[in-house]
């Protein structure tokens, strides 16, 4: 007789699988509803931009309607000398923007970190335009800029310039207090991130940094700056993809004026679209904003080597 461990059978191997099977599968199922509504949200309009970049699309001109192929990526780059002017600006807006809001936003961060009487309201003060809706600080701004009872009106009435001064229509003036106005809304966006990044440093790098005899301006230098780096190439990168595409506040205060010396290329696309109804050609100023957008983040990032090692 032969022994019971020879005679047992081991269960079929096609049950194994298939208990297994679901296990594999499961975070693919958890996942799909997010999937389909980022394909549905994100993919489909930036696959229907790049599809109408390719066309004639005006709905008031229906007759010319139709395959354009690249007629307009010509006409921006060979007749259009708005896109230029446009390009331009945005250059400079970034750059001025991002810059100012980072050193001021450093500046406000290095200061509430410190413990003093009253930390919590100075935080709170900082932080607040934050919260403010892009229109809401447009429409702030357009009430202190106002000619008639805005700042202007009380300086004048200190002999410090004229009565019935608008800053916003003088193009020696208006990129000057479209700055400042941005300024209000955005520093505290470096502000906060940089204080979040602060309050990770360990105090006992300070104390070892006084020990050695390290003053204030060297402990800042090398032990402050290059903790924070990361967090500023972050914000620098997010901060400037938005001010790049910063439309509402330009919008509301000059509409691009006077005389186009604010539009950005995002508020010529808008008015492209919006005004003259050329959804083709806007489509086509579009796409070359993301390719120009995607090209210098990756280069930004490439160079500041964000998130490696320093050696």
């Amino acid at each position: 007789m032969a022994p019971a461990a020879a005679v047992a059978k081991p269960p079929p191997r096609s049950g194994r699988r298939r208990t297994g099977s679901t296990p594999r599968r499961l975070p693919y199922l958890l996942i799909a509803p997010a999937v389909l509504l980022m394909l549905g949200f994100i993919a489909y309009p930036v696959l229907s931009v790049f599809y109408y970049s390719l066309q004639h699309y005006n709905p008031t001109k229906p007759w010319r309607n139709g395959f354009a192929g690249l007629e307009n990526f010509t006409a921006i780059f060979t007749e259009d000398q708005l896109f230029w002017g446009a390009l331009t600006f945005s250059l400079k807006w970034v750059v001025v923007e991002v810059g100012l809001q980072l050193l001021f936003g450093l500046a406000l961060a290095l200061v509430v970190n410190q413990t003093f009487v009253g930390r919590a309201l100075a935080r709170a003060l900082v932080f607040s335009p934050w919260a403010v809706s892009g229109v809401l600080t447009s429409a702030i701004w357009v009430l202190l800029y106002n000619s008639q009872t805005g700042i202007t009106r009380y300086l004048a009435d200190m002999g410090i310039g004229e009565y019935g001064t608008s800053w916003l229509s003088d193009t020696s003036t208006v990129f000057s207090a479209a700055i400042v106005a941005d300024l209000w809304r955005g520093v505290p966006f470096f502000a906060i991130l940089i204080l979040a990044d602060l309050q990770s440093v360990s105090k006992d790098l300070y104390e070892a940094a006084e020990v050695d005899g390290a003053s204030r301006v060297r402990q800042f230098l090398h032990i402050t700056l290059p903790h924070l780096k990361d967090a500023i190439i972050l914000s620098t990168l997010l901060r400037a993809v938005w001010e790049f595409n910063n439309v509402d506040l330009l919008y509301t205060l000059t509409g691009g004026g006077p005389a186009g010396v604010t539009t950005t290329l995002p508020l010529y696309i808008a008015n492209t679209s919006v005004d003259a109804h050329n959804f083709g050609y806007a489509s086509a100023l579009t796409t070359v904003a993301f390719v120009i957008l995607l090209f210098c983040s990756m280069v930004y990032l490439r160079l500041s080597k964000f998130g490696g090692e320093d050696k």
